[in-house]
């Protein structure tokens, strides 16, 4: 199975496609990636340099596949920072073209906006793309709380806030929504959680809070890329919600032992087939 990931990449640490691409190939799929900016490493460093792409030339890229005639075995689009509603829109006819070829392909949309204490760190358009033209059209959503906040366009504050966000929001298009980043004033101080929806069910899913200072990023790029995995090879919700946890939970307990500023995924791989340590997955709707 393939899938299509359009979404940034760093040359140096795993932000993007730089975490997507090899921890899906570790579960086992071929990954198209396609580039939406190329940037030396991601901006939290004192120097960043590197460039986006435009819209044309990425719409050459993902045409040039289509000519490969091979659209047929992608079986999920994966996006996830765009920065720029025209990037959103080749999304949108890539997985147009891909849904010809295989009308069974997921759409996994990452929507990448910002981060609660940082803000918006995207265009002021794009909120309003993803929730006009990507919500629609998407069967998985995985925003992080802030990105749901801004979805559904008012604060968050508590789990049933949250739960009743991402119920409305299943109503306008996705079949699952997965909250990443869940952390409330009702939540422990140790911990943070996620949270899956469906139409017919609710999960929560809660892990120890690492104090790794400054957080990596890249760690909502990696948690949808293993969500979507799971969920390809055939796993429930619950379950693919609980591996993704225990996944995301290794990266971290291997970046935080080194005290790295990446991600230490590549460390990490082996404990995404046979992680050390599992959580409980409860259902609370």
């Amino acid at each position: 199975m393939a899938i299509l990931s359009i979404q940034s990449h760093v040359a140096y640490g795993h932000v993007g496609n730089a975490a997507v691409v090899f921890l899906l190939q570790r579960l086992g799929f071929e990954v198209w990636p396609v580039m939406t900016l190329q940037l030396s490493n991601h901006a939290g460093y004192e120097t960043c340099r590197g460039r986006a792409f435009s819209a044309e030339e990425l719409r050459e890229v993902v045409r040039g596949i289509g000519e490969r005639g091979v659209l047929a075995d992608c079986q999920a689009v994966l996006s996830g920072y765009l920065g720029d509603p025209a990037v959103g829109e080749v999304v949108l006819e890539a997985l147009a073209a891909v849904r010809a070829a295989n009308p069974e392909a997921l759409f996994c949309c990452d929507p990448v906006m910002g981060d609660e204490g940082r803000g918006l760190y995207v265009r002021e358009e794009l909120p309003g793309f993803f929730r006009d033209r990507a919500l629609p059209a998407a069967d998985i959503l995985t925003p992080n709380l802030f990105e749901l906040s801004e979805l559904v366009g008012r604060p968050i504050a508590s789990l049933e806030e949250a739960l009743a966000a991402a119920r409305g929001l299943l109503e306008r298009g996705p079949r699952i929504l997965l909250v990443t980043s869940l952390r409330h004033p009702e939540s422990a101080y140790d911990e943070i959680g996620m949270l899956a929806v469906t139409a017919e069910a609710a999960y929560r899913v809660a892990t120890p809070r690492l104090p790794l200072d400054p957080a990596p990023n890249g760690a909502g790029d990696s948690v949808a890329a293993l969500f979507l995995g799971h969920l390809l090879q055939g796993c429930t919700v619950k379950t693919a919600l609980a591996n993704a946890a225990a996944g995301i939970f290794a990266i971290l307990s291997e970046t935080g032992i080194t005290d790295s500023r990446e991600l230490r995924i590549v460390a990490a791989q082996e404990a995404l087939l046979r992680p050390e340590d599992t959580f409980d997955v409860d259902r609370i709707g």
